[in-house]
């Protein structure tokens, strides 16, 4: 659907979405806490966030399916309500058992999300702004992120129950919902045969999808392997301790705000297609960087120049995925975010690489990523036009 302007008042509760979205990342601090408060073992303190991120793997498609029959709208919304009664679930009852009952629904939640958001958010995007409208939802997402382990440690220490960021996400969970039904939204609705399984996976079979969809695997790896990992490869190689090593992490999540923020700005008058290559580009030469690099302050300020780099693109190959075939964009999306599974494969790869060759082994592990993703920007930019399936690709 073609839009020459959107209004203001249907734009900011489908962002808001977007900062719902973010909520997800309460696991992290969460984990920590629960732990804590039971005494856990490592291994059972990590069924938490395996709770949230298995879903992405299970319930991306049958989603998209989905949000194909209802609509974007009614699935974003439910998306939130289950979020929000993820959140509830644990400060109930708190128990080991309901903090991982809890994690999962919001998974679910969140999963539900992520597949309907960002078509949702395309549809009342005009033509011209919708990579800059999604990499302006990413770093809404992103503050969310960032201020979830602040806001529980506030509470933590005014109250002395950090349980409260529960029902306060749950709030506005709902809130959020409720302000997005009262707002009417114009969907895409292409007059198609409803999605199925099979139909979802011929998808598959299109070249340039194909080539899509790895690249959003090897993205994702290449987030969560960077995060995971690069605090471990500093430590490694500058002899530092893992707290001075950690700098690396924050530095990292500092130039993606940076990077999404300035997205949401250059890509209302720039080409995206041009805007990603560059950005590959960009990416791999901070890599590089970071990989010959015998000196620590030029390592962070690589990795700086990394995060800044790749910041934008995974909403920008989002954006073109789904402009090259609109009436499928409830398929695709439901593909997309499937190969958010990239971010639980790529970061053992690397630990596996490691223990076999160095610790340089993570930087050749994320140069591989961005060289694919650099093959597949400079392949979108060869296909300029919508896709016609009645064609052979």
């Amino acid at each position: 659907m073609t839009k020459e302007k959107t209004s203001i008042r249907v734009l900011v509760p489908v962002f808001l979405t977007f900062y719902v979205m973010g909520f997800v990342d309460l696991v992290g601090v969460a984990t920590g806490y629960v732990k804590q408060d039971f005494g856990l073992s490592d291994s059972r303190a990590q069924l938490l966030p395996m709770m949230v991120f298995l879903w992405f793997a299970l319930v991306s498609i049958p989603t998209g399916i989905f949000q194909d029959r209802r609509g974007k709208k009614f699935t974003v919304n439910l998306g939130i309500l289950i979020t929000a009664l993820g959140m509830l679930v644990p400060f109930i009852h708190y128990t080991y058992l309901t903090a991982v009952l809890g994690f999962m629904i919001l998974g679910i939640g969140n999963t539900i999300l992520q597949v309907s958001a960002n078509p949702l958010l395309l549809d009342i995007s005009a033509k011209g702004t919708r990579a800059a409208n999604l990499s302006l939802s990413q770093f809404i997402k992103a503050t969310a992120s960032m201020l979830g382990p602040i806001i529980t440690v506030a509470l933590a220490r005014l109250t002395g129950n950090w349980k409260l960021v529960f029902p306060l996400y749950a709030a506005l969970s709902v809130l959020s919902a409720l302000w997005l039904y009262s707002v009417k939204v114009e969907e895409s609705r292409p007059e198609k045969k409803p999605a199925t399984f099979g139909s979802v996976l011929s998808l598959l079979r299109l070249r340039f999808v194909f080539i899509m969809i790895i690249g959003t695997f090897l993205m994702v790896g290449f987030d969560v392997g960077i995060n995971s990992n690069i605090a471990t490869f500093l430590s490694t190689k500058f002899a530092i301790s893992l707290d001075s090593a950690s700098i690396g992490i924050s530095i990292y999540f500092a130039s993606l705000m940076v990077g999404r923020f300035l997205g949401a700005i250059f890509l209302r008058k720039l080409n995206p297609i041009n805007f990603f290559i560059i950005s590959s580009l960009i990416t791999l030469g901070g890599l590089a960087g970071i990989l010959l690099s015998g000196n620590l302050m030029l390592t962070r300020i690589l990795i700086f120049v990394t995060g800044l780099g790749f910041s934008n693109t995974f909403p920008i190959i989002f954006a073109l995925t789904i402009d090259r075939m609109p009436d499928y964009s409830n398929e695709l999306s439901g593909l997309i975010i499937l190969s958010v599974s990239g971010g639980a494969i790529l970061p053992p790869l690397m630990g596996i690489l490691t223990d076999l060759i160095n610790v340089n082994a993570i930087i050749y592990v994320l140069i591989f990523c961005m060289i694919y993703v650099t093959f597949a920007a400079f392949y979108a930019a060869s296909v300029r036009k919508p896709i016609d399936l009645s064609k052979n690709q």
